[in-house]
C-alpha cells in the first residue's frame, strides 16, 4: 500500500508535534509544508525531508498528490481552510478548537457531509493512554453511572500573548484554548451526554501581567504586551439531560500559588482521576480502594498522545472509518464553549433545546 501524502498548513509550535508524529508513522509521508512565511515553510521542508513548500494554502490544496492535511493555524482560519480542503478532496485533521463559532462549525459539518472525506478534530487528550484506559473502566461499567465531573486548568501566569490574546483570531482566551481540552475529555469519558444547560462566568481583571518579574512563561512568536482582549478566567457549570453535571474552571492568569490541572469523574461505583495523577477509586468488600495502575506516565504523555492521534488519522484514511474525534463531536464542543461565553456575557443560564 502506498503511503498517505500529508500537507501540514501552519508551522507554529503545535505543528512540530504533528510533523514528528507523521515522521514516525510508517504509512505517512510529509509531502508539503505551508506557512504565510515562505522562508519558515522552506526551512521546515528541509528539516522533515518534505517535497514542496507553499506560502498560500490554496496552492497546496491544488496539488493532486496530497491526500490529507493537518491544519495548525490561527483559530479564525480553521473553518475557511478546512472547508477549502474538503472541497479539494483532502482528508482533514484540524487542531482544536474546531473553529470560533457554532455557525462556522455547522458549515464545516455540512462540508464533511457533502464531500465524504475523513475529518478529525484535534482533541488530543482523548488519545492519551491514560484516558483510553479510563474509558475502558467506564465503558465496562466498573465505575457505574458517572453523575459528576470536575476539571480545572489554571495558570497563574500563562497568557501567551500574540494571536492567543487577540480575540479576533483566537475566538477567546483560556476557555477556548485550554478549557476545550478538559471539557472535551470529561464529556468524552462521560459518554458524550446531551447538554441541557450551561451557566458560565467570564472574568477579565488582571490582563496579561507582563510586568511580573521572576517567572518565565511561553510567549507566542508575535507576543506584544500591549495587546490583550481575551478573558483571564472562565468558569462553567454544565448540566446534561441524563442528570450528570460538569464543573469547569480555566485561567491564563490568576493570583494562585501554582499552576494546577485536575480532571476527575465520579460514578456510583467508583471514580477516576486523570490529572494530576492517574488513579482509580473503587469499593471492594465494603472497603474503599485507591487503585494505582502501573503505567509509564501518571499524567498526560504529550508526545505519545499526539502520536496516537496522528496514527488514528492515518488509519481512518486507510480504513474509511469515522475517527473517534469526529466533526459532530467538534460541533457539540463548540456549542458548549460558545454557550459559556454567552452565559458569561449575558449573565444568565443558556438552555438547550
Amino acid at each position: 500500500m502506498s503511503k498517505i501524502n500529508i500537507g501540514v498548513i501552519g508551522t507554529g509550535s503545535i505543528s512540530s508535534l504533528h510533523l514528528s508524529s507523521y515522521q514516525n508513522n510508517p504509512d505517512a509521508q510529509i509531502y508539503a509544508i505551508c506557512d504565510v512565511n515562505l522562508g519558515r515553510a522552506e526551512k521546515t521542508v528541509e528539516q522533515y525531508n518534505a517535497k514542496k513548500a507553499y506560502s498560500d494554502y490554496r496552492e497546496l490544496l491544488q496539488d493532486p498528490d496530497i491526500d490529507g492535511v493537518s491544519i495548525c493555524t490561527w483559530n479564525n482560519t480553521h473553518a475557511e481552510i478546512a472547508i477549502a480542503a474538503l472541497n479539494a478532496g483532502k482528508h482533514v485533521l484540524v487542531e482544536k478548537p474546531l473553529c470560533r463559532t457554532v455557525e462556522e462549525a455547522l458549515r464545516i459539518e455540512e462540508s464533511v457531509r457533502l464531500n465524504g472525506k475523513i475529518f478529525q478534530v484535534g482533541f488530543v487528550r482523548r488519545f492519551d493512554p491514560n484516558a483510553q484506559l479510563a474509558k475502558q473502566f467506564l465503558d465496562n461499567g466498573e465505575l457505574g453511572e458517572v453523575y459528576y465531573a470536575k476539571a480545572s486548568c489554571l495558570r497563574r501566569l500563562g497568557n501567551p500573548g500574540g494571536w492567543f490574546a487577540d480575540k479576533s483570531r483566537s475566538g477567546g482566551g483560556p476557555l477556548i484554548d485550554l478549557g476545550v481540552h478538559i471539557i472535551d475529555l470529561c464529556w468524552y469519558l462521560m459518554g458524550k451526554p446531551k447538554v441541557k444547560s450551561v451557566n458560565g462566568a467570564i472574568h477579565s481583571k488582571l490582563g496579561n501581567r507582563s510586568h511580573v518579574k521572576g517567572l518565565n512563561f511561553y510567549k507566542a512568536a508575535d507576543y506584544d504586551a500591549q495587546k490583550n482582549n481575551v478573558e483571564d478566567l472562565a468558569v462553567a457549570f454544565i448540566r446534561f439531560h441524563n442528570g450528570a453535571t460538569l464543573a469547569v474552571e480555566t485561567s491564563f492568569t490568576l493570583h494562585a500559588k501554582k499552576d494546577e490541572i485536575s480532571v476527575r469523574l465520579y460514578g456510583d461505583l467508583g471514580g477516576v482521576e486523570i490529572e494530576p495523577e492517574f488513579m482509580i477509586v473503587s469499593e471492594k468488600y465494603d472497603t474503599i480502594m485507591n487503585l494505582n495502575p502501573q503505567v509509564n506516565h501518571l499524567s498526560i504523555d504529550v508526545n505519545g498522545s499526539f502520536q496516537n492521534e496522528i496514527d488514528h488519522f492515518i488509519s481512518s484514511i486507510q480504513t474509511g472509518h469515522t475517527p473517534i474525534a469526529s466533526v459532530q463531536d467538534g460541533v457539540e464542543i463548540m456549542k458548549i464553549l460558545c454557550a459559556v461565553y454567552q452565559s458569561g456575557e449575558e449573565e444568565r443560564e443558556i438552555v438547550f433545546d
